[in-house]
C-alpha cells in the first residue's frame, strides 16, 4: 500500500527546442519537438515511483487519447492511479519551449486538472491511511489543495507543498498552517513575498527563506538550480551544493527533486540526507531532455556522488 500520495495534475507536455526562449513578439525556428506526459502532480508520482517509493496519484484526466496515455504512463513504473479520474472533455497540456541552455518557459492549460474537487480528496480519503509523505502543488484548483493538506495532516503525514505556479492571490493561512514543508524556487520565492525576481546568492537565498519560515511554514526548502538547494529550518540554515553536471534540460527539475525528497523522508533518513538525495538525482535529470522521461532510477542516484563542496551552515 502506498505511503506517499500525490495530489494534483497530470498534462501532456509538448516540447519546442530551440536555441533560445523568444521574447514577446518574437518568431524564432525551432530545431525539435516532441510530447510526453508531464504535470507536476504526475512528474512528481512519476519520480517517487522511478525511485523506489510506493506512491498513489490522486487527480483528472479527460476522456481523450491523451489522458488515456497519462494513466498509463504512471501505471507502468507502479504508482497506483485507482484516484485518478477521468472526466468528460480534454485532458491538461503544457507548451514548453527548451534553449540550448537548458531553460524554459511553460504555458499550462488546465483541462481535466481544473475539475478536481475538494470531494474528490474527501472521496479518496483511504488512500491516505498509511501516508508518511503528502505531496502538493499549486497547478490544482486551490480549495482542492487545502483539502488535499488537511487529509494529510489529519493522517499524521509530512506535508510538502510545492507553491508553482504561484497564484495571482496570497496562499491563505487556512492552506499554510497545514503545510510542514514549502519548497519555492528562486522565483517563486521571491514572488510570495512581493519581490522581484532574480538569481539568488545562498546567502541571500537563506534571507529570503528565513522571512518564508517567519511568514508561512515551519520549514523551507529554498531549491536554487545548480546550486543546489538551502534548508532554513527551527534547528538550522545550511547550504547543500549540487553535483557539478552539463544541463540540457532544466524541466521538471523542481519535481524530481520533491519526489526524490519524499522518498528518502518515507524512509526514514534525515533532512539534510533527504536533501542531498534529492539534490543528487534532480542533478541527473537536467542531463536528458524531458519531464518524466529524465527522471534517474534509484541505482543511478545512489551510484552519482553528492558534490564535493562542503556543505555551509548558516
Amino acid at each position: 500500500m502506498a505511503n506517499i500520495v500525490v495530489v494534483g495534475s497530470l498534462n501532456m507536455d509538448m516540447v519546442a527546442t530551440a536555441p533560445r526562449i523568444p521574447v514577446i513578439g518574437e518568431t524564432i525556428i525551432g530545431t525539435d519537438y516532441f510530447t510526453q506526459p508531464g504535470g507536476k502532480g504526475a512528474n512528481q508520482a512519476y519520480a517517487v515511483a522511478r525511485l523506489g517509493g510506493r506512491v498513489a496519484m490522486i487527480g483528472c484526466v479527460g476522456d481523450d487519447e491523451l489522458g488515456r496515455q497519462m494513466r498509463g504512463n504512471l501505471a507502468a513504473v507502479g504508482c497506483d492511479i485507482g484516484e485518478v479520474r477521468v472526466e468528460s472533455g480534454s485532458s491538461g497540456v503544457a507548451v514548453i519551449c527548451v534553449s540550448a541552455t537548458g531553460e524554459n518557459s511553460i504555458i499550462v492549460v488546465s483541462g481535466a486538472n481544473a475539475r478536481l474537487k475538494p470531494q474528490h480528496v474527501l472521496q479518496s480519503r483511504a488512500t491516505f491511511l498509511n501516508a508518511k509523505v503528502v505531496l502538493l502543488q499549486l497547478e490544482s484548483p486551490l480549495e482542492t489543495v487545502i483539502a488535499a493538506a488537511k487529509a494529510g495532516r489529519e493522517c499524521g503525514a509530512i506535508v510538502v507543498l510545492d507553491p508553482a505556479p504561484v497564484p495571482e492571490v496570497k496562499l491563505t493561512p487556512e492552506l499554510l498552517r497545514n503545510i510542514d514543508i514549502l519548497t519555492p524556487n528562486e522565483v517563486e520565492a521571491a514572488s510570495l513575498v512581493g519581490r522581484l525576481p532574480n538569481r539568488l546568492t545562498p546567502d541571500e537565498a537563506v534571507e529570503l527563506g528565513s522571512e518564508l519560515r517567519k511568514q508561512w511554514t515551519p520549514t523551507v526548502i529554498m531549491k536554487l538550480g545548480d546550486q543546489g538547494c538551502v534548508i532554513v529550518s527551527p534547528d538550522s540554515q545550511t547550504l547543500l551544493p549540487a553535483p557539478h553536471v552539463r544541463a540540457v534540460d532544466t524541466t521538471a527539475a523542481g519535481d524530481v527533486f520533491n519526489g526524490a525528497l519524499a522518498v528518502a523522508i518515507s524512509e526514514g533518513k534525515n533532512l539534510r540526507s533527504a536533501c542531498e538525495f534529492a539534490n543528487r538525482a534532480a542533478a541527473i535529470s537536467v542531463t536528458r531532455a524531458g519531464a518524466q522521461a529524465a527522471v534517474p532510477l534509484r541505482a543511478e542516484v545512489e551510484t552519482i556522488a553528492t558534490n564535493t563542496a562542503s556543505a555551509v551552515s548558516y
